[in-house]
């Protein structure tokens, strides 16, 4: 059947030359004999260093330990921004805390898209709107599903309330 074959493809069946026979150059482990005994670490414990001069064992945080340290900074920092903050603020000056709060009705859950628009179209229904505050997200700018709409009367905010 192989005498089918073209002879590019016999060749990839033709036998290797013999692995050339080597003597043994050493003797194996086992045949070798030791001029002296095994022994143990015994004849070079002069050769460690003293423990009484060796440098205190350095103790290696655990996940435990690095992750409560870890909290423990960021509330430290947390704190000193707050109280930074605490004393920059001054709520009789802040020009979005403005109005009468028995006026002013909050209105929580809302969709995202709604505009202001939309919420004047659907509260003017109880009375005149004096303001409607849309609040933001201040670094993405995106509202946060919630408003706050002041009216004239108190009454129409209870109406709309109820």
């Amino acid at each position: 059947m192989t005498q089918f074959l073209p002879p590019n493809l016999l060749a990839l069946f033709a036998p290797r030359d013999p692995i050339p026979f080597l003597p043994q150059l050493e003797k194996l482990p086992h045949e070798k004999h030791h001029n002296q005994p095994y022994c143990g670490i015994a004849p070079f414990i002069r050769h460690f260093e003293d423990p009484r001069d060796a440098p205190p064992p350095t103790r290696a945080e655990t996940r435990e330990e690095r992750m409560e340290r870890k909290r423990r900074e960021k509330m430290e920092r947390r704190q000193v921004v707050v109280e930074t903050e605490l004393k920059l603020w001054d709520p009789h000056n802040d020009p979005n805390a403005q109005g009468d709060a028995f006026k002013t009705l909050f209105v929580a859950r809302i969709n995202y898209d709604t505009t202001e628009s939309k919420l004047r179209r659907e509260f003017e229904v109880y009375g005149p709107i004096k303001r409607i505050y849309i609040v933001y997200n201040k670094k993405t700018g995106k509202p946060r599903g919630y408003a706050f709409i002041e009216y004239e009367h108190e009454r129409d905010m209870h109406s709309a309330y109820l």
